[in-house]
């Protein structure tokens, strides 16, 4: 006997499938994007919420740093895979610290720009600058302008900022002078094995002759 669609259970189901449709055309994007771009590992976050799902980029390579104006843009898309634009959505970003009470002022509120990447047309994008390194969360909130488009979603993404690079290269000297250093150690150290492997090779070689 065929489900009913208005029964909870036909409902509960149609929805299930929306969201499996959606996850699956996300990860069928991802794919595209590691095949076309030859990308060795996935680090992009992908998140569903309702009808709609998103994934974060961060450019570039998914690493900012601290002190640095980094990009990021969400590819929205709904149940069907068609992209959702940022001239059709209501779109609000904000950037916590972690970790941040639930009542907690936001740290900034970029403001979203449409910007055409790669297959994406005109979705939501900004530049951030993150004050220091950390863990910081990014809370996208948005409803259709339409009174009948897309419900209101939220996706919540979080992302590790790294140092400043001008504090990691002033490591860079430190590191070099223990390389140094320990190259000088290794390179003695090979010599004295060359010896003493000559002289083991030699004796073996005399003890073999004497017992002819």
């Amino acid at each position: 006997m065929p489900l009913s669609k208005a029964s909870p259970f036909g409902q509960n189901l149609l929805k299930a499938r929306a969201r499996w449709t959606t996850i699956t055309v996300l990860f069928l994007l991802l794919i595209i994007d590691a095949v076309t771009q030859k990308v060795t590992t996935f680090a992009h976050q992908v998140k569903t919420a309702r009808d709609v799902g998103a994934i974060l980029h961060i450019e570039s390579h998914d690493a900012p740093r601290a002190g640095e104006a980094t990009k990021a843009w969400f590819a929205l898309t709904d149940k069907g895979g068609r992209v959702i634009t940022q001239a059709e959505c209501n779109c609000q970003l904000k950037v916590f610290a972690e970790p941040h009470a639930p009542q907690e002022p936001p740290l900034l509120e970029p403001t979203l720009q449409p910007l055409t990447a790669k297959r994406y047309r005109g979705v939501p994008a900004t530049e951030i600058t993150f004050p220091r390194q950390g863990v910081y969360q990014l809370q996208l909130q948005g409803k259709s302008k339409s009174k009948a488009g897309l419900k209101a979603f939220e996706f919540k993404f979080n992302v590790t900022v790294a140092a400043q690079a001008a504090a990691s290269e002033n490591l860079q000297p430190l590191l070099d002078v223990n390389q140094n250093i320990s190259k000088g150690q290794s390179q003695g150290l090979p010599l004295w094995a060359i010896a003493a492997f000559g002289l083991v090779t030699v004796g073996v070689v005399v003890a073999i002759a004497q017992s002819r």
